[in-house]
């Protein structure tokens, strides 16, 4: 391998965090262990509401991997969550490096973004996580503690596949010629799969970390909870396994990407607004509008309506995991001198405030503001980097950070260790679209992208380096 440093745009200006470096492990050190758990936190309301209480995916969960080297360690967490704020995130990443005795740049703490975890009239203000920071921080503390209990010998292993299940969703509506919210065949999609997998010696899995670049939107504004097609994945690879060992979803970078159908989704949100319902699928920003403006009364969507779009989560979530299960049937492992080591850093970018308002398919108005800072990093484990942006970001930027990483196992977690203050981060030619997610961020065009996929390198090329 070889350490490839590429130059950072001019415009950007990426900043190591002093507490993200950490000692590599020498060649002298012991065996890999790993150990992992899994905590509900479904929450009352889930038994108080009417749910149909069939699929797995109904509950959500918080799920830890804990790694020792016998040098150092360091823990993946991964929660059935819209998302984790900068202050849950900063809360629950301290006690955690604490526990571990480890750097905070050996933690990566993300949510599924799944969109159902509070159903319906439940959804927060924005910006606000869906449980406090006492309690996520309690629980992520609770599940690490639990897997530092479990720590057994482990092997580690790397793969990937594809799962054609997401599409870019930034699409210009035929009728209107507006840009909206639909499947767009044509535009940019990774379709990776990654999984990065822990085995005992007798080859018995003791957790599984994947990643794959799809929101978890099918039940936005349905009226039920559900950790959506990510619960259901993990649900159903830990259960093909006698549920003893731990599936994480992490997402990749979709901020432009949608599950490929959206038929039963919508049609839920219909249901609840008394729209009607055709059986052809209909346009979801039409749809969704009048809920999420509150401008019609919610109810309860029609049971079967309802349990159509649930067993359409379950479907997706048990594609995925054949596929990932299939990727850990053909996974080489690796367990002897493994290093781990972890380092973060803060890009900055120039900013832009927008002047105008108006969801989509219009022209945005800006004036400069505020820098936006952008927190990266990299775990690496062996020969796998597990690299990190805490922002919603878009597929072709994530395809760059893996293709210009130096490590050829890299995996990109997005929404991990916090949120930034950006919005979406689009790539360079996207900001054309005049789609909600590009009209929104608070970045201005040139920046973002390089700089993302430079600093993962330049993370990746010193932990190579050394």
């Amino acid at each position: 391998m070889t350490n490839r440093t590429p130059r950072l745009p001019l415009a950007a200006v990426l900043t190591a965090v002093v507490f993200g470096s950490a000692a590599i492990a020498q060649s002298e050190q012991a065996g890999l262990r790993v150990g992992a758990a899994r905590i509900d936190i479904t929450g009352p309301a889930y038994r108080q509401r009417p749910t149909m209480r069939e699929y797995a995916h109904e509950q959500l969960f918080l799920r830890a991997i804990v790694i020792d080297n016998g040098v150092t360690q360091a823990a993946l967490l991964g929660a059935d969550l819209g998302g984790i704020n900068e202050d849950v995130w900063a809360d629950a990443s301290n006690r955690i490096a604490a526990k571990l005795d480890a750097p905070i740049a050996n933690i990566i703490i993300s949510p599924t973004h799944t969109h159902s975890d509070t159903p319906g009239s439940e959804t927060p203000q924005r910006g606000t996580p869906r449980y406090g920071s006492a309690f996520v921080a309690d629980v992520a503390l609770q599940a690490v503690t639990e897997a530092l209990s479990k720590l057994e010998p482990a092997l580690v292993g790397y793969s990937s596949g594809e799962a054609h299940l997401n599409v870019n969703r930034d699409a210009v509506n035929p009728v209107t010629h507006l840009w909206t919210q639909a499947s767009n065949l044509d535009a940019p999609s990774d379709k990776t799969v990654a999984v990065v997998s822990f085995v005992n010696p007798d080859g018995e899995p003791i957790a599984a970390y994947v990643n794959y670049a799809m929101h978890p939107v099918n039940g936005y504004l349905a009226g039920f909870r559900s950790g959506d097609f990510a619960g259901a994945m993990s649900r159903y690879v830990e259960q093909a396994f006698g549920d003893t060992m731990v599936t994480i979803f992490s997402q990749g970078a979709s901020g432009d990407q949608n599950p490929r159908w959206i038929r039963t989704g919508t049609n839920a949100m219909a249901s609840r607004s008394g729209a009607d319902i055709s059986g052809y699928e209909m346009v979801r920003e039409d749809i969704e509008g009048p809920l999420r403006n509150r401008e019609v009364a919610a109810r309860n969507a029609h049971p079967e309506v309802a349990r159509q779009l649930a067993d359409y989560m379950q479907a997706l979530g048990a594609i995925l995991g054949e596929e990932v299960i299939r990727i850990m049937s053909h996974t080489d492992f690796s367990g002897a001198a493994t290093p781990i080591w972890g380092k973060q850093m803060t890009l900055t970018c120039p900013g832009r405030r927008r002047l105008n308002s108006g969801r989509e398919g219009m022209p945005g108005e800006y004036e400069d503001g505020d820098d936006v800072n952008i927190r990266l990093g990299v775990l690496a484990v062996g020969d796998i980097a597990i690299a990190s942006g805490n922002a919603e970001i878009y597929s072709t930027i994530g395809q760059r950070v893996k293709k210009e990483s130096p490590l050829a196992k890299t995996l990109f977690v997005t929404l991990a260790n916090g949120r930034s203050n950006s919005g979406y981060i689009p790539d360079d030619e996207s900001y054309g679209h005049q789609t909600f997610q590009v009209l929104g961020t608070r970045l201005k065009p040139g920046c973002a992208e390089a700089g993302i996929a430079a600093g993962v390198a330049e993370l990746a090329g010193e932990y190579i380096a050394h």
